[in-house]
């Protein structure tokens, strides 16, 4: 029996922790039937809502993209009471208008990993989730206004192309998202998050810092160029989530969030 609950889950990285975000700071681990969850996992307050924040690379940014143990970190989201969970993360950009430090609360995913173990439904209960609309609508709204009420230039709707990393993308697979896909942002992690919230019943939502302009930038890609512009924008998203969190509410069921028909997880 787990005794700790929490209203809302914050997935990032663990700077959010460091700047202060959360009070009264515990922490949390779990045993999940997934293994062990990143570390790091705790349990504490924003503007008096309690939030699970987990920092999905770990304490120091020690796991990388395709090794995160994502089943396990949304399995024990879930335990804890988290039915609404906002993320967030670093990506590239591929639109003209995108400016290094833009914020965006994208509303597509086109999955594009090859390696990762993304359902909680391995059989022989066979489930198929829709996934239409992977991104929650309610809050990405939620989210927006946190920046936009500080004053973050937040872009509205994009469509995140995700594949397994570490590596950065070659100029030719830079150009397949941008003109074929038809991709705005790149990503390590959106997926399997998103999906695994889907089918957890998680209303899952993410706010992003366009933290490079992938191959299309005037110098290639770095870790430390992206670990710099995550460093300057973190305190302005920070308090944008700060924001966000007071106004969502926790306890109405949204309805393009709810697991599909079958899946042991719905709650209706």
């Amino acid at each position: 029996m787990i005794d700790e609950r929490a209203q809302i889950g914050l997935i990032g990285g663990s700077g959010l922790y460091e700047l202060g975000l959360l009070e009264g700071v515990c922490s949390v681990t779990l045993h999940t039937p997934y293994g062990a969850h990143s570390d790091g996992l705790c349990l504490g307050t924003i503007e008096g809502v309690s939030v699970a924040f987990l920092p999905r690379h770990g304490l120091g940014h020690r796991i990388p993209p395709h090794e995160v143990p994502y089943r396990a970190n949304l399995w024990a989201m879930h335990a804890l009471g988290v039915r609404r969970a906002v993320t967030v993360s670093a990506m590239g950009g591929t639109r003209t208008e995108y400016r290094v430090g833009d914020t965006c609360v994208p509303d597509q995913i086109i999955d594009w990993t090859r390696t990762r173990r993304n359902t909680f439904f391995d059989g022989p209960h066979v489930v198929h989730t829709p996934f239409e609309e992977p991104f929650c609508p309610v809050l990405r709204e939620a989210l927006r206004n946190g920046a936009l009420d500080i004053g973050l230039q937040c872009h509205d709707g994009a469509t995140v192309a995700v594949f397994d990393g570490p590596r950065f993308s070659t100029r030719a697979e830079s150009r397949l998202f941008r003109d074929v896909l038809k991709a705005d942002l790149l990503s390590m992690t959106a997926m399997p998050e998103a999906i695994l919230a889907r089918e957890l019943g998680i209303c899952y939502a993410t706010i992003a810092v366009v933290s490079d302009l992938d191959a299309f930038g005037s110098e290639p890609v770095s870790h430390a160029e992206v670990s710099a512009v995550m460093a300057r924008t973190l305190p302005a998203v920070a308090d944008a989530v700060a924001r966000a969190v007071p106004n969502i509410d926790a306890a109405t069921r949204c309805p393009a969030c709810r697991p599909p028909e079958g899946s042991p997880f719905r709650e209706d």
